[in-house]
């Protein structure tokens, strides 16, 4: 197959951000002091014409607070992600049991450290500072669209081995993928056309092999178990907006939270070692996804509240990660605190396998800025930044200059 789309700009696809919020953080903080789990849909979905009917016929409770969220992550027999199926198909994320755990130890042997770090100091960097070079001379840009949505589609490009010149659909493929609750048929296309095309990689792979993630999980084995192409497919398609669309989106969340804390970015650039707790705090104070399904498979209590099998949960990690019974000042912005475990990637066995990717790729994306674009500060020719969305958040912009 192929592929002959142009780059496109991030925010072409404008309706897959789903709601134009800016602030939900009080309105969470709000429910979560009524009632730690709610019968009803997530409140930020309620009213202007913005309620979203996930499963018309089934009934809908939110989990707010930090104790609730756990506790149900925690318990995937009773809460079970199989709903998401609707959305990306059946994949790992889907998997509950021993079929979950099963594929999970499968396809972890591919995300092991010395990988990671072969990862790092081989392709990462390298992708970071092609991107910077594109800019560096100018003294000013406007980081979203030149840095932060780029890198993370060419780093998983590049670790399965695909060709340069299809990274931009890979892009568009991601974002429609996650689109679901908007255009249905759209995501369900996007799929397709992903199993289309990894169809064709794979085939590949298996007759010449090469130093690439789909290469490793073509011959994956845990306990004598293998992975079906249909594994590979729902493991990959899933891989694309799990560390495409989130790492973009919370690289540019971080930035946006150190930029407008200008004595935090100080501190970090005085002191390196600051910046494993500032990207811990930036995924607490502002995760890019501010909600995660489940469905229950039994009656359940959590929280005295009780919750029917067969209704629909959704999981608040926004409200749960400002939660103060966890986080002293949870709306403050603040990378030397004391670190408390926020819910960003989940808990319990459906924990983010890529989370050690997505901090590691963070963390060199932020040592590459601070080492190439000194005195990095917000372009004050510009309206101050925001960031925006209801179900994935992130700033539309991020405009700076630097000496």
């Amino acid at each position: 197959m192929t592929l002959t789309v142009a780059g496109f700009d991030p925010f072409e696809l404008q309706d897959t951000i789903v709601g134009d919020c800016r602030d939900p953080f009080p309105a969470l903080a709000a429910a979560r002091h009524r009632s730690p789990v709610d019968d009803d849909i997530p409140v930020l979905f309620q009213g202007d014409g913005a309620d979203i009917e996930i499963t018309p016929d089934a009934a809908s409770y939110t989990a707010y607070s930090h104790e609730a969220v756990t506790t149900i992550l925690r318990d995937g027999d009773t809460f079970s992600s199989s709903v998401l199926a609707n959305v990306v198909g059946h994949t790992l994320i889907q998997m509950d049991g021993d079929e979950h755990r099963r594929h999970r130890a499968v396809v972890a042997t591919a995300f092991r450290h010395k990988a990671l770090d072969r990862w790092r100091d081989e392709l990462v960097r390298r992708v970071l500072d092609e991107l910077l070079d594109k800019f560096v001379a100018d003294g000013r840009a406007e980081l979203v669209r030149a840095l932060t949505f780029d890198f993370p589609v060419q780093v998983i490009a590049r670790i399965l081995g695909l060709p340069r010149r299809d990274y931009p659909q890979f892009q568009r493929w991601s974002i429609e993928l996650l689109s679901s609750l908007v255009n249905w048929e759209r995501a369900q296309a996007a799929g397709r056309s992903l199993d289309s095309y990894f169809a064709e990689i794979l085939d590949d792979r298996r007759r010449a092999p090469k130093d690439d993630l789909i290469s490793d999980l073509s011959v994956a084995e845990c306990d004598g178990h293998r992975l079906s192409d249909d594994d590979i497919f729902g493991f990959l398609r899933l891989l694309l907006p799990a560390g495409i669309e989130t790492t973009y989106r919370s690289s540019g969340n971080l930035l946006y939270a150190l930029l407008t804390h200008p004595e935090q970015l100080a501190a970090i650039c005085a002191d390196r070692e600051l910046i494993p707790q500032a990207i811990e705090e930036g995924l607490r104070w502002e995760p890019p996804i501010l909600f995660v399904l489940r469905n229950a498979t039994r009656d359940a209590e959590v929280c005295g509240v009780s919750i029917p099998d067969g209704a629909i949960v959704n999981v608040c990690v926004g409200a749960a990660n400002r939660d103060e019974s966890v986080h002293e000042d949870p709306d403050r912005f603040d990378i030397v605190r004391a670190q408390r475990q926020h819910v960003t990637f989940g808990w319990g066995p459906h924990i983010c396998l890529g989370m050690h990717l997505a901090r590691m790729e963070t963390a060199v994306a932020l040592n590459a800025l601070l080492d190439r674009l000194p005195n990095l500060r917000l372009d004050d020719d510009y309206e101050q930044p925001f960031v925006q969305g209801t179900a994935f958040r992130s700033p539309p912009a991020l405009h700076v200059r630097f000496d």
